[in-house]
């Protein structure tokens, strides 16, 4: 099998006339630039396959995306090779938050649509949300009564294919994959917010903001998209390293 030419990882696949999703080019740092910052040039790292870059929105420093090149539903539409791989990217960022906050424990969580807009999704684009050393979203998951089960390539691919969206939390290295249907957008953001700073006496929503609509491009949201952005570039210039891909043909299928 043939090696992974550097012009070619780097390039950029072809869009589909007509596509408006915001994670595909040439949409892909409109809102970036909306907020007057950097779009291609804060992605942190990228290979053929996936790019890891910044939340435009972060709900704490280093808030990460890591979202795929060509167009996927989620990662339920994902093919075994390309899950293999984003869990070398998953080892890869907590590397990086080790270095960057002194902690390896990381959380990650997706809202997995199987139709367009389920499990909460707002983008119809395959992308991971990755926050360092922040736990107590499932419970806060499943004290809305949406209960989960272990979760891997299997459980998500099977969801996906009979038509189910999803939630998909990892936290202190354990995955459950929860019932998405019928959730309200941005659901997984608002357990976040929820974790990090409760609720509101007497009101089911959290004291801050969470939907990224909301936030990005304001002062406080900036600030931490950029200080992200420079914690994990001094962290992968200590480590100095990408995650090894193995160069399979079919990494991007």
């Amino acid at each position: 099998m043939r090696p992974v030419v550097l012009e070619e990882a780097l390039a950029e696949p072809s869009v589909e006339p007509g596509r408006e999703c915001v994670l595909c080019p040439p949409l892909r740092y409109r809102i970036n630039a909306m907020a007057d910052l950097p779009g291609e040039a804060s992605v942190i790292a990228r290979d053929r396959d996936f790019l890891l870059m910044p939340d435009v929105a972060p709900l704490a420093d280093g808030h990460l995306l890591l979202v795929t090149r060509r167009h996927r539903q989620c990662a339920g539409d994902f093919g075994e090779p390309l899950w293999d791989r984003a869990l070398q990217w998953r080892d890869h960022v907590a590397r990086l938050y080790r270095q960057a906050y002194g902690t390896g424990e990381l959380l990650l969580f997706e809202h997995g649509p199987a139709l367009s807009q389920g499990g909460g999704a707002c983008i119809d684009h395959a992308h991971w949300h990755l926050l360092p050393g922040v736990h107590g979203i499932r419970a806060v998951v499943e004290g809305r009564g949406l209960p989960g089960t272990p979760a891997g390539y299997a459980a998500l691919r099977a969801r996906f294919r009979t038509g189910h969206s999803y939630l998909l939390i990892e936290e202190q290295g354990t995955a459950t994959v929860h019932p998405g249907d019928g959730v309200r957008g941005q659901f997984l953001r608002w357990a976040v917010t929820v974790a990090l700073h409760g609720e509101t006496a007497g009101n089911a929503v959290p004291a801050m903001a969470w939907r990224w609509q909301e936030t990005f491009g304001l002062p406080d949201s900036r600030r931490r998209f950029l200080r992200t952005v420079r914690a994990m570039r001094r962290a992968a210039a200590a480590l100095d390293r990408p995650p090894e891909h193995d160069h399979r043909d079919d990494s991007h299928q």
